[in-house]
């Protein structure tokens, strides 16, 4: 998950971005309008603003790195970017302003960097449930590429990951071996066997299945495929 760090107070600024990757976070960050403007490209999944930026104001920045974001990236890009503002200000007018914008959250300094980042991973997983995929006590989350079984992660290779998310998407449906080929390998489909789909799925069923013996996910529908779910 990608974090975007826009504050102009040097020390607070390093010890946010220590915080966030020792919490597993990428970062990048500006210390003012105009560095934000550069290097930001509206595909972060959280920006930290300041309000009161030396060359401007952090509530008309957001606005535009929203707006921007939009015009380079189409109309697939994501309404607007979740965003938690920072203020040594404790003033009702700031806050209302800030969440006017579509603000997620407000933070008056100086704060606790352990609540801090107990707000952005409340904030995150908000924003990433709309498009989380279920099936019985699978979740996937197709934001940030993980899969929970029963709410213990499980590991997966690009290939189990890319075909339980295909499965997840098509619940229902009766998925053949052409259909998985198609979506999961791709062009590179044309140089590989059934087999290896079979063992691929055999692979994902060890790690999904509560017993191989008798799939409750990826179900074998005789003679065409395969089917999650009912």
């Amino acid at each position: 998950m990608r974090i975007g760090i826009i504050e102009d107070d040097r020390l607070l600024y390093q010890a946010l971005e220590i915080a966030l990757r020792e919490a597993g976070y990428e970062t990048v960050s500006a210390h003012t309008k105009k560095e934000a403007l550069t290097r930001f490209d509206g595909k972060e999944d959280l920006l930290l603003i300041d309000i009161g930026l030396p060359d401007g104001d952090g509530i008309r920045l957001y606005q535009q790195i929203c707006r921007e974001g939009k015009a380079l990236h189409g109309n697939s890009q994501k309404s607007t970017i979740p965003a938690i503002f920072l203020t040594a200000r404790d003033e009702e007018r700031d806050m209302l302003a800030a969440f006017d914008v579509g603000a997620e959250d407000y933070v008056v300094k100086p704060f606790s960097m352990r609540v801090l980042l107990k707000r952005i991973e409340v904030v995150l997983r908000r924003n990433s449930e709309g498009s989380i995929l279920v099936c019985g006590d699978l979740e996937l989350y197709p934001e940030r590429k993980q899969v929970f079984l029963r709410g213990k992660e499980i590991s997966l290779t690009a290939k189990e990951y890319r075909l339980l998310e295909y499965f997840m998407r098509n619940q229902g449906q009766v998925l053949t071996m052409d259909n998985l080929l198609q979506a999961v390998w791709g062009l590179d489909g044309e140089f590989v066997s059934e087999n290896t789909v079979s063992v691929t799925i055999r692979r994902l069923r060890k790690k999904i299945e509560p017993d191989m013996s008798r799939p409750v996910y990826i179900r074998n529908v005789f003679g065409l495929g395969y089917r999650m779910g009912e």
